[in-house]
């Protein structure tokens, strides 16, 4: 089992997704993630700016982020972002507690502002995808470097 299936088996179950819905999910999320990238979260959101749009899931790992739209009325999946995590900017998100919420929204390549709610189980749940998010998006940018010249 490659490392890609180890990490998002476990996550998907965190997070409640039943195992018919991952079934539904892997085939896309496999042509979008290589083997060897360990999957950071799993989660359901919606799209704040657009309610009926159905549902979507949205798996990150330490250098994509995809997410997967499923309609509403008859469950079909269709790729809605897939990006490479160094390709996204002004990524940002807001914890609720009181309503165990956090919003995420990113800027893609081509422009488009990207949105999604997940609504979690509790607070508890909250911290944990802040976390999440912290050590996928700002611990892993590198410090900028310091010209020779103003080393010296």
């Amino acid at each position: 089992m490659d490392v890609f299936s180890r990490t998002f088996l476990p996550a998907a179950a965190e997070a409640g997704v039943a195992i018919p819905t991952v079934s539904r999910h892997m085939p896309i999320f496999r042509r979008c993630v290589e083997p060897d990238d360990a999957t950071v979260l799993v989660t359901r959101c919606v799209t704040p700016d657009r309610p009926l749009a159905g549902e979507f899931l949205l798996l990150l790992t330490y250098r994509r982020m995809v997410v997967i739209q499923e309609t509403r009325v008859l469950h079909r999946l269709r790729l809605h972002l897939n990006a490479n995590l160094r390709h996204l900017s002004d990524v940002s998100w807001s914890p609720d507690l009181r309503t165990s919420v956090v919003d995420i929204a990113a800027t893609a390549v081509d422009g488009v502002r990207e949105r999604f709610r997940m609504r979690l189980a509790d607070p508890a749940q909250v911290w944990q995808v802040d976390a999440r998010l912290k050590h996928a998006f700002r611990e892993r940018r590198t410090p900028a470097r310091v010209p020779a010249a103003a080393a010296a």
